[in-house]
């Protein structure tokens, strides 16, 4: 499986309509996209764990878009539907981080040292 993880801070100004723009483009994505498999969207919750005054004030919400794998990611970020989607985002957002990952075993990172090389497979310090 591969996660598309958006963590994202909305505008202070965003305005109600472009919010909603934001929503509908969002809905229309994962409803023609035949390739989105999960989607899963989280408000963040600050309730005094002692690793939040550590975290820069970059994100308000998560959203999580599972696919079966990297083509069935790569078919949703070159579909048309997705492109509403970037215009309304770029638009919405004053931070924003984005990351694609692939599900792995805990076992499978016994060993690894350093990320993913590109091209899949981890590399070993």
């Amino acid at each position: 499986m591969v996660s598309h993880c958006v963590v994202m801070k909305p505008r202070p100004s965003l305005t109600a309509a472009e919010q909603d723009a934001l929503i509908a483009a969002f809905e229309r994505a994962i409803r023609e996209i035949p390739t989105v498999r999960r989607v899963r969207v989280g408000r963040r919750i600050v309730h005094g764990a002692h690793y939040e005054a550590r975290m820069p004030d970059a994100a308000d919400y998560l959203v999580l878009i599972d696919f079966a794998d990297l083509a069935g990611l790569t078919t949703y970020l070159h579909h048309p539907a997705h492109d509403d989607i970037r215009t309304h985002f770029g638009q919405a957002v004053s931070a924003a981080f984005i990351y694609d990952f692939e599900e792995v075993t805990l076992e499978s990172l016994k060993g690894t040292r350093t990320p993913a090389a590109p091209g899949g497979g981890a590399q070993k310090s």
